[in-house]
């Protein structure tokens, strides 16, 4: 069967991801291999890995990628991303997280370094060619930014030049003196598709409607989307001007009511910046129709907690989740295929479906 899916490069005349994308689980395999295997991925914090010679194993997207991953820091502290998996049979490494100079595989003995690099394997000794590059365990591409931790799998894209683009824009917020906060941060789970959550993110369309309390500190007229390569950034603009952030005179921005940056980077990540702090959205595909988000809080000015746009959060995300829950309901139906894009409005989400169609028509 043919899963091509096109997307006009011209809003104006461009139609939305067709229903069969959020309904076919072949097209959901396809996912998997063609657009979160070719991407970037948050991973967490430095928090996770403070200790030296600490080694910790993590499942990337359980349920979805299934990928094992080991994170390790050497006695400098330096983070490596390394494979979970032996490269003698496949076995897994590491299950708990410990304090370890080596990596021993509990099946046959074959030891590794923490940076991953092949060491000792008994009964070795007349195997020809042995070892070679392959032996190592596999080190993943990762980029550390603000305390955040960001890993690649064979991706098609340079994650620090969008961070440093984001850095350009909102450089001017002590990110660096950022810290986890805990009340702050919840996991939700959603019968929809994965996408879905990122459509209804992508557009500030739909506040006025589904948002009452968000609409009434949010200057809707002005609502703004700028649109980049692999990320875009949507500007919420405050009605209140002492909600919203005190930006510096040499700032493009200097003299406008922003009450929120709210940055997405392909293909499933929020970065939502406010006057006290990011507010992370990551969106984690379970099934076609069943999806985990992520959500972590990063403080920075707790006094402007719970104010203007960043105010009641919860119940934005209570709001956010019915509405995509039941277009998951409607796109089940015979007689929706497509629909059509607001120019002014809906820019974020023809980017995404966009990247999504140039993704999964690649070879």
């Amino acid at each position: 069967m043919n899963y091509k899916i096109f997307v006009d490069n011209d809003i104006r005349i461009a139609e939305t991801l067709p229903a069969k994308f959020y309904k076919k689980e072949e097209i959901f395999e396809m996912v998997k291999e063609k657009i979160f295997l070719r991407c970037w991925h948050w991973i967490g914090d430095e928090s996770m890995i403070s200790k030296k010679n600490l080694t910790l194993p993590i499942n990337l997207y359980p349920e979805f990628l299934d990928e094992p991953i080991i994170i390790t820091s050497d006695e400098k502290n330096d983070i490596s991303f390394l494979s979970n998996v032996c490269t003698h049979r496949g076995n897994i490494l590491v299950k708990e997280k410990c304090i370890s100079k080596k990596i021993t595989c509990s099946y046959h003995g074959r030891r590794f370094n923490n940076k991953g690099v092949f060491e000792f394997m008994p009964e070795f000794k007349e195997t020809n060619n042995f070892p070679r590059e392959c032996d190592n365990l596999h080190k993943f591409p990762s980029y550390n930014w603000k305390k955040l931790l960001f890993l690649g799998l064979n991706p098609e894209f340079q994650i620090e030049e969008v961070l440093n683009k984001i850095k350009n824009r909102i450089g001017f917020l002590p990110l660096d003196d950022i810290k986890p906060d805990l009340k702050l941060s919840k996991d939700y789970y959603i019968d929809a598709n994965w996408a879905l959550y990122c459509d209804n993110y992508l557009e500030g369309f739909h506040v006025p409607f589904v948002h009452k309390d968000l609409n009434e500190v949010l200057d809707y007229k002005n609502y703004h989307t700028e649109i980049d390569n692999f990320f875009n950034l949507q500007i919420g603009y405050g009605k209140n001007k002492s909600e919203c952030f005190e930006i510096p005179e040499s700032h493009k921005d200097f003299g406008k009511n922003i009450a929120a940056y709210y940055y997405w980077i392909f293909p499933n990540l929020m970065l939502n910046f406010y006057p006290w702090g990011i507010s992370i959205n990551l969106v984690c595909p379970l099934s076609k129709s069943k999806t985990k988000i992520l959500f972590r809080s990063y403080v920075f000015n707790e006094s402007k907690l719970n104010l203007g746009a960043s105010g009641d959060l919860d119940k934005v995300e209570m709001e956010d989740e019915e509405i995509v829950q039941n277009v998951q309901k409607g796109i089940k139906s015979s007689f929706y295929n497509t629909g059509r894009f607001s120019p002014s409005m809906e820019k974020g989400v023809h980017h995404f479906h966009s990247l999504i169609s140039k993704f999964l028509n690649n070879k």
